[in-house]
């Protein structure tokens, strides 16, 4: 098995357990179990070291596990929007690589689809004022 396969598996893994219900819990009762603990500890600078490191370092994995999961899904959800538009014979197939186009392409497709929708909502009024009439 590969590194990057392995990761794969630990992410997915990781991310399906961690949106869990129970893990929040868990993470909860942590911070109560920690919290409680301060008298004990007389709220030492260690203590405190203790919360601070440790929600430090979660923080710092789940950002490449968030970054992991949503990498994937959003080339799921790409692969998928490129087939339905594959797969239509009235769609403008250059969309099908919307996602690497720089930023002045991608305005000027924004501002077709905006101008389209404006036009589409204006039709929309004028049936309406038909319909009343």
């Amino acid at each position: 098995m590969s590194m990057g396969s392995m990761y794969e598996t630990l992410a997915k893994q990781a991310a399906k357990y961690s949106g869990r219900p129970a893990t929040f819990l868990i993470a909860t009762l942590v911070v109560i179990v920690w919290a409680v603990s301060g008298p004990i500890f007389h709220y030492s600078d260690t203590w405190q070291l203790v919360i601070n490191t440790s929600t430090t370092i979660v923080t710092f994995l789940m950002v490449f596990l968030i970054q992991n999961t949503q990498n994937t899904d959003t080339t799921a959800i790409q692969l998928k929007l490129d087939e339905l538009i594959r797969v239509k014979q009235t769609a403008d197939n250059s969309l099908l690589n919307l996602e690497d186009m720089d930023a002045a392409a991608l305005e000027k497709f924004k501002e077709k689809y905006q101008q389209l929708a404006k036009e589409a909502y204006e039709e929309i009024e004028e049936r309406t004022e038909d319909h009343k009439n």
